[in-house]
């Protein structure tokens, strides 16, 4: 329970730092962004390898590769859906995927829990997704673009694209983990939190390599904005593994909902404006919360 309170907390605050660093009109801030996770991912890995005595091979990352590639694909998704957050549905839908994980656990596993854990199911999922339906709203109604924004039809589309590739590929990913570390013990915690960071490592070279042949300058040092989210990024990665590992089946809820602590700090920070409606919906989210962390207690 600690542990998916604990990356819940740290993938809220990311995600709070994510907006902060995205700059809409730039091309490859998506990569740039996955690039700096990868980097501070890697540099974390080799320091909990020393620091932890682990010892992992080549195998032990390619074993995990399915994973790691879920999860990279659907981070690179999400930050290039940072682009067209004025269009998309965003954290919302995307978040949509932590229920649907579990989902997918129970009907492959037939666990069976109390009564009171698919009543909190629903009340995460419905409240996420009422959530993503009034931002779709505000968004049509309230928002102003500019005449070639709101007419381009290759933009809406990827602003409802988006969110939903990241929330299949997230959703799989998590899946999967529930599958190596809880119902199959394919892969011990420290093999799977180092192979999947350097998997992004060597994402990341890749990503280098690539904008330094397009020609595309960037400055690492002055992304601070981004530096902060992949940190937090990295820190709840390290929760997340544990609690995946503990109960797939509930934490994969609890984690994925960490757009609600999202939203509060973008409203407290960022001075986002929230309507009634949306506090219903966190409110009626935080309950489904709450049972599933008094039935892991």
């Amino acid at each position: 329970m600690i542990y998916s309170l604990l990356s819940f907390t740290c993938w809220g605050i990311a995600d709070l730092f994510y907006k902060k660093g995205n700059t809409s009109g730039e091309k490859y801030n998506g990569i740039k962004t996955g690039i700096i996770v990868g980097i501070v991912m890697g540099i974390y890995a080799f320091v909990y390898m020393i620091v932890n005595n682990v010892n992992i091979n080549l195998m032990e990352i390619i074993r995990y590769l399915p994973v790691s590639l879920c999860y990279i694909i659907s981070m690179v998704i999400g930050y290039k859906g940072l682009k067209y957050i004025e269009l998309s549905l965003a954290s919302p839908v995307q978040n949509t995927s932590g229920v649907i994980t579990s989902i997918l656990l129970l009907i492959f596993f037939k666990d069976i829990l109390p009564n009171m854990a698919y009543v909190a199911f629903a009340l995460i999922f419905f409240a996420i997704f009422y959530i993503c339906m009034l931002e779709r709203k505000e968004n049509l109604e309230e928002r102003k673009f500019t005449f070639e924004l709101s007419n381009n039809k290759k933009v809406k589309m990827l602003a409802i694209l988006l969110p939903i590739f990241y929330c299949l590929f997230d959703g799989l990913g998590t899946f999967l983990d529930g599958i190596y570390l809880d119902k199959l013990e394919l892969i011990s915690e420290d093999n799977a939190l180092v192979a999947y960071e350097f998997t992004f490592l060597i994402f990341a070279i890749v990503a280098m390599i690539y904008l330094k042949m397009k020609g595309e300058r960037f400055l690492i040092l002055r992304e601070k904005e981004k530096f902060s989210a992949a940190i937090f990024e990295t820190v709840g990665q390290f929760f997340y593994v544990f609690a995946m590992a503990d109960d797939s089946v509930i934490s994969a809820s609890i984690v994925g909902s960490y757009c609600i602590l999202s939203m509060i700090l973008s409203r407290i920070f960022l001075k986002e404006r929230l309507s009634l409606k949306k506090y219903i919906a966190i409110g009626t989210a935080i309950v489904g919360l709450i049972i599933l962390l008094v039935l892991e207690v």
